[in-house]
């Protein structure tokens, strides 16, 4: 179990915390032995705290371990700009070495996010960062990720009774490479408790907490506050069984779920403690029949819609402001764009071939976007290493990002083409395309063909149509 400190920043919106009486609220978790904290550069002086913690006796000879994230705005970032993020935790920490850094990106059609993953995978091998995590990824991309060869140990992600996207696509990810899972919103922020059982719904008014605010969203997302108290009453004859908390049988339901490392608990620090209870969930063991009774109350609830991380990403946008204003202003264009002749703007991708053969990435005219055809390239580098539904995950990024910038949507594609070197590839790009155009459903060829360039599995080329009326084409 990590204690987590995100609703340090929450607390803050009340004033200043004493950093070290907030410290010496976390000696209290440590010695009792819970001596793992999750935090990140924006929760408010979490990092301060947890610093001025480890720099107390008995702490000094590091018995805790420090997890922090870096959230950085989207956009291009040097490697100056995230050497400078990381020494920054780093200071606050007081430490010498971050002992797990996760890293979240905003917009994948944005290639930049892979830059400051190159980055930290240098600091990494630097000896700045210990392990190296994401936060909020979906599947598809830490998969990317993984074959990329970036050395990934661990996802953070929300998984709880009330939200099972990490059990699918994400729990197979994890055990093919062997990454942990640290799940946050177990408890759901506290509704998966003792308090809010029989309790009618409180509204959007009536939640006070960032952490309630954020997952009534997501009771609301799967069926409403009747379809939580069935939840919840699953929880509490479970818990009656085994003589302990709705907390513990909550968090030990997904602590025992495969590829879970560990559950992260939020600690108000000075204000509400619950380090008794915690320490009955190491002794709790869930039978068969618990299992059959939590998965049958949590049958009844209408998915999380999406994978794990989309509610930073699009909507329903399941936050605690119900949308993306108080973690960011905008997203800027994936790519710079630039006007040509006759009315029409393209985008380069930044390729070697693009200046060699005097091409653009994407062009538009009027309502016509026209894509050449993409391979998995980011600079010099390939993304996705061999494998080709990696390859054309990231092609497709490419793609969107190309669209984005030119004032449209991967929603507007038309017409997708699909040239493949080896046909025997044929299958898992087919699936990796229809994974991402399945509701869109462009026309569509695939081709076996030779590329140019080593170690390419996939080019796709595109076309959209942008802002075309449906007119009286019939359903």
């Amino acid at each position: 179990m990590l204690t987590g400190l995100w609703q340090v920043a929450d607390l803050e919106r009340e004033g200043p915390i004493d950093v070290e009486a907030a410290a010496a609220a976390m000696d209290a978790y440590s010695q009792a032995g819970f001596t793992t904290f999750d935090m990140a550069d924006h929760y408010g002086s979490a990092e301060e705290i947890a610093g001025a913690c480890a720099s107390r006796a008995p702490h000094r000879d590091g018995d805790l371990q420090l997890l922090t994230k870096w959230t950085p705005a989207p956009g291009a970032h040097t490697p100056a700009t995230v050497r400078e993020a990381v020494r920054r935790s780093l200071d606050r920490l007081r430490a010498d070495t971050i002992d797990l850094l996760q890293f979240h990106a905003w917009h994948y059609a944005d290639p930049s996010w892979l830059d400051c993953l190159f980055t930290l995978q240098e600091l990494k091998d630097e000896g700045l960062i210990r392990h190296l995590g994401l936060t909020n990824f979906d599947a598809v991309h830490l998969d990317m990720v993984l074959h990329t060869g970036i050395e990934v140990v661990s996802n953070q992600v929300s998984f709880s009774l009330l939200d099972g996207r990490a059990a699918g696509a994400m729990t197979e990810v994890c055990l093919e490479h062997g990454v942990q899972l640290l799940a946050y919103g177990t408890l759901a922020g506290g509704l998966l408790t003792e308090r809010w059982l029989g309790a009618d719904d409180p509204g959007a008014d009536g939640v006070r907490t960032w952490s309630e605010m954020k997952y009534r969203r997501f009771v609301e997302a799967t069926g409403g506050w009747d379809r939580l108290q069935t939840l919840l009453r699953a929880v509490r004859s479970v818990a009656e069984k085994h003589g302990v908390s709705m907390a513990n049988v909550a968090a030990r339901a997904i602590l025992d779920r495969p590829a879970v490392a560990g559950v992260i608990i939020g600690a108000r620090l000075g204000r509400s403690e619950h380090i008794a209870d915690n320490l009955r969930l190491s002794s709790l063991r869930l039978d068969d029949d618990d299992r059959e009774t939590l998965a049958a109350a949590g049958g009844a609830l209408d998915p999380v819609p999406g994978d794990c991380g989309d509610e930073y990403r699009r909507p329903p946008y399941l936050t605690a402001a119900g949308d993306l204003s108080d973690h960011l202003d905008e997203l800027p264009s994936p790519y710079p764009v630039r006007s040509g002749s006759g009315g029409r703007t393209r985008v380069d991708s930044g390729t070697m071939w693009e200046d060699l053969a005097g091409y653009c990435r994407a062009v538009r005219t009027g309502d016509r976007i026209a894509v050449s055809g993409t391979t998995a390239t980011h600079g010099d580098r390939r993304i996705g290493g061999d494998d080709p539904a990696a390859q054309t995950h990231y092609v497709i990024d490419k793609i969107e990002g190309a669209i984005e910038a030119l004032g449209g949507r991967l929603e507007d594609v038309v017409r997708t083409r699909v040239f493949v070197p080896e046909l025997a590839d044929w299958e898992p790009v087919a699936r990796a395309h229809g994974r991402r155009f399945g509701d869109i459903r462009p026309a569509n060829t695939l081709v076996q063909a030779g590329l140019i360039g080593s170690g390419y599995r996939v080019e796709i080329e595109a076309e959209a149509r942008v802002g075309r009326s449906r007119g009286n084409v019939p359903e």
